[in-house]
């Protein structure tokens, strides 16, 4: 038998992070501030000959860029949250813009790279006053992003959001005693989480700059802006790969918590029954799905074992298809 919900032949599937208006308000507001910034060094750099300005107003071009395709999945997903041409809804829109977002933040590493092995073999004069004005400046418009950004609420715990139906959704609290999940990695708004890397990607490439040209002009030491580049080039690339390994995951629909998985398995397989197939799966920032195939000698209705789930946080949605086992008398 196939589950069925509770008020009829349909329900909503809609799996936004609990977070998910405040998110899109912040990181809105970042690619407000960037482009203000990207605005103003182009506008100064043109009206006082700087081309370390123009140049530094393009780059920040690309973050924001980046972000403003975090700010729009955060609005398309809400546009089209009870869209009924996506199956589970649009929660993963946001892992899709961050895994873009990766790719995005490794092209400008290995950017950043290219640059400062051009200048090992073709060091250029370095403007030292401005270069530091430029760095500081930039740094300052970052910490203020990342504030923006900090990760406050992000690790939701998948409750009941605007969605009223007890068998599809947990509302229990999370001190059962054999619910220890983890929820930080699974449940995580990886679209906020690719942002804020933007940002802060920017800010520690900052902060080195700030070293290594206080540090060239005081010891001479030229080379070392070239260096600390692919120092940041390294790092960077580091977090980008983090970055699309947590959004490839959750795009291909990898399992989220095998914990959770284990402890669905031990709950069905109850009074002799056998569960044939089971699939876990996130749907959304502190939302996952789960269906289960049940093979028994007694069937019982579906709505009996969804029950067994019912207090399970993160939990969101479950189908339970039900089989009488072929050898029972």
């Amino acid at each position: 038998m196939h589950d069925h919900a509770s008020d009829g032949l349909s329900h909503p599937h809609v799996f936004l992070g609990a977070q998910h208006a405040a998110n899109e308000r912040r990181t809105l507001a970042v690619v407000v501030l960037t482009v203000a910034m990207m605005i103003g060094e182009i506008i100064g750099g043109a009206v006082f000959g700087s081309m370390a300005l123009i140049a530094d107003g393009l780059h920040m071009s690309t973050h924001a860029a980046a972000l403003g395709v975090s700010a729009f999945a955060y609005y398309y997903a809400r546009r089209h949250a009870e869209d009924p041409r996506f199956a589970f809804g649009t929660g993963k829109v946001g892992d899709l813009a961050a895994f873009a977002s990766g790719l995005a933040l490794a092209i400008v590493a290995l950017f950043i790279g290219y640059e400062s092995l051009e200048r090992f073999f073709a060091p250029e004069p370095i403007h030292y006053t401005e270069a530091l004005t430029l760095a500081a400046l930039g740094l300052a418009v970052n910490i203020a992003s990342a504030w923006l950004l900090r990760d406050s609420h992000d690790h939701s715990h998948g409750h009941d959001h605007g969605v009223d139906h007890v068998h599809d959704h947990s509302h229990a609290a999370h001190d059962h005693a054999d619910d220890h999940h983890d929820h930080a990695p699974a449940d995580q708004d990886l679209n906020l989480r690719s942002a804020y890397v933007h940002v802060i990607a920017d800010a520690a490439v900052s902060i080195l700059v700030v070293a290594a040209l206080l540090l060239a002009r005081a010891f001479g030491w030229v080379w070392l802006d070239p260096a600390i580049g692919l120092v940041g080039m390294v790092v960077i690339l580091s977090w980008s790969y983090g970055l699309l390994r947590a959004a490839g995951a959750v795009l291909l629909d990898m399992t989220p918590d095998e914990k959770l998985k284990e402890t669905i398995r031990s709950r069905l397989e109850t009074n002799g029954d056998f569960v044939s197939d089971l699939h876990l799966w996130r749907v959304g920032p502190g939302h996952r799905a789960a269906m289960a195939t049940i093979v028994s000698a007694n069937p019982r209705p579906a709505e009996e074992h969804k029950a067994q789930l019912a207090d399970l946080p993160g939990l969101s949605h479950v189908t339970v298809e039900v089989l009488k086992c072929p050898h029972a008398d």
